[in-house]
């Protein structure tokens, strides 16, 4: 049996930009990418790791998964977080602490600013 990871992103071009090499550092693992909008909550039971990413805090996409992550148990879950702004980071950050996931380093990546490399190493910090 595969090990499963999902990505939920905000939609947005520069989030979205980021999703595609954490999926590629995926290599080992069956890998859904999913839209806060579309997002359910049936999408995070079977992953063994998930990366959540939005541009700015709050999205209102995000309304349905910050409401989930407040009312489950993830603390057996990897999961790392990923945006193009701090602010962003920490929001991320703390709609987490309820679920208890076990949160990794978390990613910043200003104007494009990475290499896949450096999302490549991040990701297997997350996963090891």
């Amino acid at each position: 049996m595969s090990k499963k990871a999902l990505i939920i992103t905000d939609g947005t071009e520069s989030i979205c930009s980021i999703a595609k090499p954490i999926e590629k550092a995926l290599a080992d693992f069956s890998v859904k990418i999913c839209n806060a909008d579309k997002f359910e909550g049936t999408d995070i039971l079977p992953a063994d790791v998930f990366f959540i990413g939005c541009e700015n805090p709050s999205p209102a996409s995000f309304s349905y998964l910050e409401e989930m992550l407040a009312h489950i148990n993830l603390a057996s879950r990897k999961c790392g977080v990923f945006s193009t702004c701090q602010k962003s980071l920490k929001y991320l950050s703390d709609i987490l602490k309820d679920c208890e996931a076990s949160l990794g380093e978390t990613l910043l990546s200003q104007d494009g600013g990475y290499q896949e490399s450096d999302i490549k190493n991040w990701v297997k910090g997350i996963i090891k």
